[in-house]
């Protein structure tokens, strides 16, 4: 089979499968820039890996407002049971045409009790994606896509085969408002001049889903909630709700019932642990 065919043979099979998004990163991307330790990079982790493809899955963005709720929480995990379900169907399938594959887990980690002991993961779905031609990292660390922002959950295929890679987004999608560092409960996000991303308080982070586990209402994802990037945000048509998230803390405090928030402090109430 052609590089090209193998390309459309993957991606139809991938879209087929239920990806939202696919991309094809080659290994080369993370030699060339370099900002990635040999371990945590596909050849480090599988040597015949020359391909990474990465597949992804939209979280919807009305579910993805109410958290942390139990229905945040159930979307999580069902995107995430999907996405290695997704992963181990591809690798069978690049095994039934001949390519050696495997694949890396959504997550990466057991407990947070675990992560709490190395915080951080093997191997980054989220460069790996950037590499894969989806999008560009945000001032919240997460991948944007167009399609959905950074409300998108990733998993990782490795492969020997060698489809035409895709390219990169050379136009950064973040567009600097702020509102991921404005509206962090713990204060995780710093804003750097040099640099999209900035500095990032993993230690404050994990504390956050620490307190939401405690209370069967992870992760948190405010910082993907309030990202105004995606084509989701047409889809959904709303107006205005950059500066409802703003305030929503600031009057959550003074009226918890008050009506621009009714909706997601219902859906917040059922279900979960009493703080």
């Amino acid at each position: 089979m052609k590089k090209e065919e193998l390309s459309y043979n993957l991606k139809y099979f991938c879209q087929e499968a239920g990806a939202d998004i696919v991309g094809f990163a080659p290994v080369e991307r993370w030699i060339e820039e370099g900002i990635i330790p040999l371990e945590f990079r596909p050849q480090g982790i599988w040597s015949p890996a020359r391909t990474v493809v990465v597949l992804g899955l939209g979280m919807p963005l009305p579910i993805v407002e109410t958290t942390p709720s139990v229905m945040h929480m159930e979307l999580y995990k069902t995107v995430n049971r999907k996405l290695d379900a997704l992963a181990y169907d591809v690798t069978r399938h690049l095994n039934r045409l001949g390519h050696v594959a495997t694949f890396f887990s959504r997550d990466g980690y057991s407990s947070l009790k675990d992560l709490r002991r190395w915080n951080g993961a093997a191997f980054g779905h989220v460069q790996a994606a950037k590499y894969a031609g989806l999008g560009t990292i945000g001032r919240n660390h997460c991948l944007l896509t167009p399609e959905f922002g950074p409300r998108v959950r990733l998993v990782s295929i490795f492969t020997a085969a060698a489809p035409p890679p895709d390219p990169l987004v050379e136009k950064e999608l973040c567009i600097k408002c702020e509102a991921c560092v404005k509206c962090c409960p713990k204060e995780a996000l710093r804003v750097r001049d040099d640099c999209i991303p900035g500095d990032y308080d993993k230690t404050a982070c994990l504390e956050m889903a620490e307190e939401l586990t405690s209370r069967r209402s992870y992760p948190c994802g405010i910082c993907i909630k309030v990202c105004p990037v995606g084509a989701d945000r047409k889809l959904y048509q709303q107006k205005g709700m950059m500066k409802k998230y703003l305030r929503e803390r600031e009057v959550l405090v003074a009226d918890p019932d008050h009506v621009d928030y009714r909706s997601w402090q219902h859906i917040r109430r059922y279900g979960v642990k009493e703080p």
